[in-house]
């Protein structure tokens, strides 16, 4: 059965730090593209960051450059999100999304929220 389950969102102050993770379950994580994205209420779900399989190059979106860190160990099958001088506009529902083009296949998680506020 394929999983992957978000933890680690929460409330924090403007300025502040969270990291989120990601375990997955049920498929060969190595072989998957990982992203993070995430919706704010009454807003379409938007790309936050995506790191490859191996050797792991990243991408992020521009709003975050700078600010978040994707990264990933393959042998725990967890991808994190490293976030950093937060802001309220980051506040939404983060998923993350495993996805292997080659077999045009993906998987979503149930999201975790991040509200920044004081």
């Amino acid at each position: 059965q394929v999983q992957l389950v978000e933890s680690g969102g929460g409330l924090v102050q403007p300025g502040g730090s969270l990291r989120l993770s990601c375990a997955a379950s049920g498929f060969t994580f190595s072989s998957y593209t990982m992203n993070w994205y995430r919706q704010a209420p009454g807003k379409e779900r938007e790309f936050v960051a995506g790191i490859s399989s191996t050797p792991g190059s990243t991408n992020y979106a521009d709003s975050v450059k700078g600010r978040f860190t994707i990264s990933r160990d393959n042998a725990k099958k967890t991808v994190y999100l490293q976030m950093k001088s937060l802001k309220p506009e980051d506040t939404a529902v983060y998923y993350c999304k495993a996805r292997w083009g080659l077999i045009n296949r993906e998987y979503w998680g149930q999201g975790t929220q991040v509200t920044v506020s004081s």
